[in-house]
């Protein structure tokens, strides 16, 4: 039966929760919002930690908080003529066929990431007090930040491992 634990599992973990910790606390002073930069730091995981993936998901990502801002004003323009409710899917649905569309020619823009970002964006604007500008910096800076440093902690604990 194989080990439950590994060493290298252990070290990692405990690092990275450091790292969260601190970064975590950082955000807080900074009274900025972390949902966006953790978002940024699952799908690195989901993506098997592949650097190749960053620009996808972090453009992405984007994308898909700059579509929140779109949807508004779409919403806006047109819901005198077709409804709030039909604004809302036509322009969800016009969201989707780009992606569908486009995944294969602009993939750093239009990816599953961008339909993330899109959808939690929506959710957290009712109930936010924050700017989406905010979130896309948090996104991109933080979230940068995540990635990087989780390729840090991998290369730190392959040392210290070596060493032992």
């Amino acid at each position: 039966m194989d080990k439950i634990f590994t060493k290298k599992g252990l070290l990692f973990g405990l690092l990275l929760v450091v790292f969260i910790i601190i970064f975590e606390l950082i955000i807080a002073r900074l009274s900025l919002p972390a949902w966006p930069a953790f978002m940024v730091m699952i799908f690195f995981f989901v993506a098997h930690e592949d650097i190749k993936q960053a620009p996808n998901i972090l453009i992405g990502g984007l994308t898909g908080i700059s579509c929140v801002m779109l949807s508004t004003a779409f919403i806006e323009i047109f819901q005198p003529v077709i409804g709030h409710e039909a604004a809302k899917l036509t322009f969800i649905g016009l969201f989707v066929f780009a992606i569908v569309l486009m995944k294969d020619t602009l993939p750093y823009v239009f990816n599953a990431f961008a339909f993330m970002f899109f959808l939690v964006s929506a959710i957290a604007l009712p109930a936010s007090n924050v700017s989406p500008f905010i979130w896309m910096g948090v996104e991109l800076v933080f979230g940068g930040i995540f990635i990087l440093g989780i390729l840090g902690i991998n290369r730190l604990v392959d040392l210290i491992l070596r060493e032992n």
